[in-house]
């Protein structure tokens, strides 16, 4: 088996959507999972970050059981959408080889709509891989512009995450590891703004 790339943008995804992962207080993420839209109270003036690994919001929210990240979404939305944010975002820090300075950095930053860290991916066991996760931090515009354009569906996964995380508790690695959503290598082309 070989190792991915140290950056690389894995994901659940089809011919022209992308499957994105979140962690809500069950008040917000109920409703949007069961009308398919964030309801009036999602806040699309905040900084939202959006996964696509499946394993590393199980790390972020604990399982689902962290406060506030009780209920899991499946975000499925447009890659013209996904694909507009990567295009204008930004890394969420200096990166020399990347940014002629940190300047130009600062001056890019305050510009983009979006901007990217790349978190360890993480094992079953949520320890931390040698290679590394997109998380996708959508700001004004771009939040806006998934809340009410990019979104195709909103699914509740706080079953499927319960489930796994039982198996695994009870040993059963592998019957845990086949109900992980399918990940593969995005599309997205080369990322050298993104250090990717």
């Amino acid at each position: 088996m070989h190792t991915p790339p140290h950056r690389q943008i894995r994901a659940a995804h089809t011919d022209t959507t992308i499957t994105v992962y979140q962690a809500y207080a069950p008040h917000l993420g109920i409703p949007a999972a069961r009308d398919g839209r964030f309801p009036a109270a999602w806040k699309r003036e905040r900084m939202t970050w959006i996964k696509p690994s499946f394993l590393w919001m199980m790390y972020r929210c604990g399982w689902a059981a962290k406060t506030d990240q009780e209920t899991v979404l499946a975000v499925e939305i447009t890659r013209a959408g996904f694909d507009r944010a990567l295009r204008e975002a930004c890394l969420s820090h200096y990166e020399a080889g990347v940014h002629a300075d940190r300047a130009a950095w600062q001056e890019s930053l305050r510009g983009a709509p979006a901007r990217v860290q790349w978190d360890p991916e993480r094992d079953l066991h949520l320890n931390p891989l040698p290679y590394r996760s997109l998380q996708l931090g959508l700001s004004g515009p771009a939040s806006r512009a998934y809340a009410d354009e990019w979104t195709v569906s909103i699914r509740d996964v706080t079953p499927l995450a319960r489930e796994v995380h039982g198996l695994i508790r009870s040993g059963e690695d592998d019957a845990a590891r086949a109900l992980l959503p399918v990940e593969t290598p995005y599309p997205s082309g080369p990322l050298a703004h993104l250090g990717a």
